[in-house]
């Protein structure tokens, strides 16, 4: 990935679910904040409700690959954390790919656009 490393520490998870904002959908449920990094960090889980550790691992493969697609449209300097539903092992990566597109996105930047405001303001 190109501007995205890794979210590892359960801190991080923690802040973002409790003060981040977040977008949902059938299939995933994906939590942002601004981190005040020059890259993107990012995190996947999944539990055990999802089904079998294949079908965990397809659905961490699937979101992780939706996300190399449209990458290169997210603002850089965000943590970004996708929990995934009991749907997300069953569809295809554009599925997923889609939702990032015409919500996440447009969330993300609708964001920072109104942060931009207050700052001059």
């Amino acid at each position: 990935m190109l501007f995205t490393i890794s979210l590892t520490n359960n801190k991080d998870f923690v802040r973002l679910y409790k003060n981040g904002r977040y977008v949902n959908s059938k299939e995933c449920v994906v939590y942002y904040a601004s981190n005040k990094l020059p890259f993107n960090r990012l995190g996947l889980t999944t539990s055990k409700k999802i089904g079998n550790a294949v079908l965990r691992n397809r659905a961490r493969r699937v979101m992780r690959a939706a996300y190399q697609q449209v990458e290169i449209l997210f603002p850089v300097g965000y943590d970004i954390v996708i929990v995934a539903r009991t749907d997300a092992g069953s569809v295809k990566s554009d599925v997923i790919k889609d939702f990032f597109i015409s919500r996440v996105v447009k969330n993300i930047n609708k964001g920072e656009k109104n942060c931009q405001k207050s700052q001059k303001v």
